[in-house]
């Protein structure tokens, strides 16, 4: 088999594998997010501030786990260029 194609085989591996521990990590953030707004609006004596900045620590979160998918896969792209102009 050729080289190339056992290294293209397995980048495809590594970013279905990637993209899958990926998902379920969102899945799991977004469930203890609903969780912890819940727990918000339950708690009487939450301080408001307290949810502002609950709520800020969630956007910023989101935030992160988008530019890190989006880096993850411009290097996911960059690396099957590279296989394939070879």
């Amino acid at each position: 088999m050729d080289p190339k194609q056992i290294a293209k085989q397995m980048v495809d591996f590594n970013k279905t594998a990637f993209d899958n521990s990926f998902e379920a990590m969102a899945v799991i953030q977004d469930q203890t997010e609903k969780m912890v707004n819940a727990m918000m609006e339950q708690t009487a004596f939450f301080p408001e501030e307290g949810k502002k900045a609950v709520n800020e620590w969630i956007k910023t979160i989101k935030k992160g786990r988008e530019e890190f998918k989006s880096a993850a896969d411009e290097n996911f792209k960059k690396v099957e260029t590279f296989f394939a102009s070879k």
